[in-house]
Protein backbone atom coordinates (compact mmCIF):
# COMPACT_ATOMS: atom_id res chain seq x y z
CA UNK A 1 0.00 0.00 0.00
CA UNK A 2 1.15 3.47 -0.82
CA UNK A 3 0.63 6.15 1.80
CA UNK A 4 -1.49 9.16 0.96
CA UNK A 5 0.61 12.03 -0.34
CA UNK A 6 0.12 15.19 1.67
CA UNK A 7 1.00 18.50 0.00
CA UNK A 8 3.74 20.54 1.58
CA UNK A 9 3.94 24.31 1.74
CA UNK A 10 6.66 24.31 -0.94
CA UNK A 11 4.42 22.33 -3.33
CA UNK A 12 1.44 24.66 -3.00
CA UNK A 13 1.47 27.63 -5.32
CA UNK A 14 -0.15 30.99 -4.68
CA UNK A 15 -3.56 31.20 -6.34
CA UNK A 16 -5.48 34.46 -6.55
CA UNK A 17 -9.29 34.60 -6.67
CA UNK A 18 -11.60 37.54 -7.37
CA UNK A 19 -15.07 37.79 -5.83
CA UNK A 20 -17.56 40.49 -6.78
CA UNK A 21 -19.85 41.17 -3.81
CA UNK A 22 -22.48 43.16 -5.71
CA UNK A 23 -25.91 41.86 -4.69
CA UNK A 24 -24.57 38.71 -3.00
CA UNK A 25 -25.86 37.95 0.54
CA UNK A 26 -23.22 38.38 3.25
CA UNK A 27 -23.38 34.81 4.55
CA UNK A 28 -23.21 33.20 1.13
CA UNK A 29 -20.21 35.30 0.17
CA UNK A 30 -18.45 34.67 3.49
CA UNK A 31 -18.94 30.89 3.35
CA UNK A 32 -17.63 30.66 -0.23
CA UNK A 33 -14.60 32.83 0.59
CA UNK A 34 -13.86 30.76 3.72
CA UNK A 35 -13.96 27.54 1.68
CA UNK A 36 -11.47 28.94 -0.81
CA UNK A 37 -9.15 30.28 1.91
CA UNK A 38 -9.09 26.84 3.53
CA UNK A 39 -8.43 25.14 0.18
CA UNK A 40 -11.57 23.00 0.20
CA UNK A 41 -12.07 23.68 -3.50
CA UNK A 42 -8.84 21.81 -4.34
CA UNK A 43 -8.43 18.08 -4.87
CA UNK A 44 -5.35 18.13 -2.65
CA UNK A 45 -7.24 19.53 0.38
CA UNK A 46 -5.52 18.89 3.68
CA UNK A 47 -6.82 20.68 6.79
CA UNK A 48 -3.33 20.96 8.28
CA UNK A 49 -1.73 22.69 5.27
CA UNK A 50 -2.01 26.37 4.39
CA UNK A 51 -2.84 26.37 0.66
CA UNK A 52 -1.76 29.97 -0.16
CA UNK A 53 -5.10 30.94 -1.66
CA UNK A 54 -5.58 34.70 -1.73
CA UNK A 55 -9.05 36.19 -2.23
CA UNK A 56 -9.74 39.74 -3.42
CA UNK A 57 -13.31 40.90 -2.73
CA UNK A 58 -14.45 43.99 -4.64
CA UNK A 59 -17.62 46.07 -4.23
CA UNK A 60 -17.92 45.14 -0.55
CA UNK A 61 -20.11 48.19 0.05
CA UNK A 62 -22.80 46.61 -2.18
CA UNK A 63 -23.29 43.43 -0.10
CA UNK A 64 -26.90 42.38 0.27
CA UNK A 65 -28.28 41.93 3.79
CA UNK A 66 -31.55 40.05 4.23
CA UNK A 67 -34.10 40.36 7.01
CA UNK A 68 -33.54 42.74 9.92
CA UNK A 69 -29.83 42.04 10.29
CA UNK A 70 -28.84 45.71 10.20
CA UNK A 71 -30.61 46.42 13.47
CA UNK A 72 -30.72 42.99 15.13
CA UNK A 73 -27.24 41.52 14.53
CA UNK A 74 -25.00 42.53 17.42
CA UNK A 75 -21.25 42.08 17.86
CA UNK A 76 -19.94 41.83 21.42
CA UNK A 77 -16.49 42.62 22.81
CA UNK A 78 -15.38 42.50 26.43
CA UNK A 79 -12.35 44.35 27.74
CA UNK A 80 -11.85 41.93 30.64
CA UNK A 81 -12.71 44.50 33.30
CA UNK A 82 -15.99 44.63 35.26
CA UNK A 83 -18.58 46.46 33.19
CA UNK A 84 -16.38 46.23 30.11
CA UNK A 85 -18.94 44.68 27.77
CA UNK A 86 -19.19 46.65 24.54
CA UNK A 87 -21.72 45.93 21.82
CA UNK A 88 -22.07 47.18 18.28
CA UNK A 89 -24.86 46.57 15.81
CA UNK A 90 -24.16 45.67 12.20
CA UNK A 91 -25.53 49.05 11.11
CA UNK A 92 -22.99 50.90 13.29
CA UNK A 93 -20.16 48.63 12.13
CA UNK A 94 -20.97 49.23 8.46
CA UNK A 95 -21.14 52.99 9.08
CA UNK A 96 -17.64 52.99 10.67
CA UNK A 97 -15.82 50.21 8.78
CA UNK A 98 -17.81 48.70 5.88
CA UNK A 99 -15.20 46.03 5.06
CA UNK A 100 -15.02 44.82 8.66
CA UNK A 101 -18.45 43.16 8.49
CA UNK A 102 -17.29 40.81 5.73
CA UNK A 103 -13.94 40.20 7.42
CA UNK A 104 -15.68 39.21 10.68
CA UNK A 105 -18.12 36.95 8.85
CA UNK A 106 -15.30 35.10 7.07
CA UNK A 107 -13.23 34.94 10.27
CA UNK A 108 -16.14 33.31 12.09
CA UNK A 109 -16.39 30.61 9.41
CA UNK A 110 -12.73 29.61 9.54
CA UNK A 111 -11.68 26.86 11.97
CA UNK A 112 -10.08 28.05 15.19
CA UNK A 113 -6.54 26.75 14.82
CA UNK A 114 -3.06 28.15 14.23
CA UNK A 115 -3.70 28.63 10.50
CA UNK A 116 -6.65 30.97 11.06
CA UNK A 117 -4.60 34.18 11.27
CA UNK A 118 -2.59 33.31 8.16
CA UNK A 119 -5.76 32.50 6.23
CA UNK A 120 -7.57 35.70 7.20
CA UNK A 121 -4.48 37.71 6.19
CA UNK A 122 -4.98 36.37 2.65
CA UNK A 123 -8.37 38.11 2.40
CA UNK A 124 -8.24 41.51 0.70
CA UNK A 125 -11.49 43.53 0.86
CA UNK A 126 -12.15 46.67 -1.22
CA UNK A 127 -15.26 48.84 -1.07
CA UNK A 128 -15.39 49.60 -4.80
CA UNK A 129 -14.19 47.87 -7.97
CA UNK A 130 -10.71 49.43 -7.83
CA UNK A 131 -7.98 47.23 -6.35
CA UNK A 132 -4.20 47.03 -6.56
CA UNK A 133 -3.91 43.38 -7.58
CA UNK A 134 -4.20 43.70 -11.36
CA UNK A 135 -0.71 42.24 -11.77
CA UNK A 136 -1.86 38.83 -10.50
CA UNK A 137 -3.87 36.38 -12.57
CA UNK A 138 -7.26 36.42 -10.82
CA UNK A 139 -9.66 33.48 -11.07
CA UNK A 140 -13.28 34.61 -10.75
CA UNK A 141 -15.36 33.05 -7.96
CA UNK A 142 -18.96 32.17 -8.76
CA UNK A 143 -21.88 32.09 -6.35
Amino acid sequence: MKPTKRPTIEETKVTWYLADATGVPLGRLASRVAQVLMGKNLASFDPSVHHNAKVVVINASHIKLTGNKLSQKTYYHHSGYPGGLKQTTLEELIAKKPAEALRRAVDGMLPTNKLRAARIDNLKVYLDDQHKHEAQTLTKLTF
